[in-house]
């Protein structure tokens, strides 16, 4: 087989790129390890910063989005018994966030993938590039019982942090950067109705929570946990009880319950690895960098480099601007280390790090007053909320 741009990994990030690269008239091939089914199964984030809603439309897959998505104007801080919103819209000059979940957006891209009539191979074992310094680098995996050969001109790595393009590359010649937070995030699923129309961030002495939801319907809570904590130690009810001691009281009261479709507790963290190229092959969201879901960030972020990966193909295509591969890695990390900084300060100045009252907290409060009590401090927030522009090609 061949093709021009070879991608591993039929999530969001190389599904989107594969569209994006296909209405430029450029041909590429996605191999995924999975089944398509499973790829739908999981479940994760769904607030979408401004420019990944842009990118959406631009590859032609906005129709559902735009009928079934939510925009959001703010969300609310709570913390020390106030509640304060962040009026997204007013503070940026008009831009929002659009609550659409990601199995959606995912949906979406492998029906436009189908009618386009692109190729995905599900289910390919023992994936594996090779002479990615070369000029004609290139896949091999088996599929159906038989071994198969894809030559590219390049490989987008867009297979996750446990995927098999960053371990292709030599150790010796990247460098990573990793934060590991002491506490994880329970989140449950449930069709009720949103406790709020906006998400609510709330701080509280017996640690952070989150109300968020996927739909009018269909609601998504988290529970800051200790990292030892077990899924199965946490009934419905018992989430539930808690989740309404850690919000305000006229908050508690409207929330309603329900049994869960899903549960799981997801550890935080922050990662990156420096560069995200090496020869051909470029690395594509979580394959690069991992961020804890406190800023929403994660998928926006892939979002970013597929921006600049795609731009960059397109460049090198219709214009032979092959000067501009080695600027890729440069180009995302400075938009990736923004991100990292604002999911690490969310982070950092909305969790409990201790059971007892001490300088960090008080720290904390100090600067939730500060930041929500100045316009300049919310629009901060704001900003980087709905996301900061991205990174042009220079």
């Amino acid at each position: 087989m061949k093709t021009q741009v070879a991608i591993i990994g039929a999530g969001p990030s190389g599904l989107l790129l594969g569209q994006l690269l296909h209405r430029q008239g450029i041909d590429n091939v996605i191999v995924e390890r999975r089944s398509g089914e499973y790829v739908l199964s999981r479940i994760r984030a769904g607030v979408l910063e401004q420019g990944m809603v842009n990118l959406l439309r631009e590859a032609g897959v906005d129709q559902r989005m735009d009928e079934e998505g939510l925009p959001h104007d703010g969300f609310e801080l709570v913390f020390d018994n106030r509640r304060v919103r962040v009026a997204l819209d007013e503070l940026t000059g008009g831009s929002r966030v659009m609550v659409y979940g990601q199995t959606e957006v995912t949906r979406d891209l492998m029906e436009a993938r189908v009618a386009a009539g692109a190729t995905t191979l599900y289910e390919a074992e023992n994936v594996q590039p090779h002479d990615l310094e070369s000029d004609s680098p290139y896949l091999t995996f088996e599929h159906n019982g038989e071994t198969v050969r894809l030559e590219c001109d390049y490989i987008a790595g867009c297979d996750g942090y446990h995927g098999v393009s960053r371990q292709a590359i030599p150790q010796e010649r990247i460098k990573e950067f990793e934060k590991i937070y002491p506490f994880g995030w329970l989140g449950l699923l449930s069709d009720t109705p949103p406790v709020s129309d906006e998400l609510i961030y709330a701080s509280h002495k017996r640690g952070f929570s989150l109300c968020s939801m996927r739909s009018a319907t269909r609601s998504r809570y988290y529970l800051q946990v200790p990292l030892d904590e077990k899924v199965e130690d946490w009934s419905d009810e018992r989430f539930w009880q808690e989740l309404k001691r850690r919000l305000p009281d006229d908050v508690a009261a409207k929330l309603v319950t329900g049994p869960s479709i899903e549960k799981s507790i997801a550890p935080l963290r922050s990662y990156v690895v420096e560069p995200m190229q090496f020869g051909r092959l470029f690395l594509v969201g979580d394959a690069a960098h991992i961020v804890p879901p406190t800023g929403a960030k994660g998928l926006n972020l892939a979002a970013s480099d597929v921006n600049t990966l795609y731009r960059l193909m397109v460049k090198v295509y219709q214009e032979g601007r092959t000067d501009l591969i080695e600027r890729y890695s440069q180009t995302c990390l400075k938009r990736i280390w923004k991100a990292e900084r604002f999911s690490w300060w969310m982070t950092s100045m909305l969790h409990n790090f201790s059971d007892q009252e001490d300088f960090n907290s008080r720290m904390q409060l100090a600067e939730l007053d500060y930041v929500t009590s100045s316009k300049a401090g919310l629009t901060t927030i704001a900003e980087n909320y709905v996301g900061l522009p991205y990174e042009p090609l220079e």
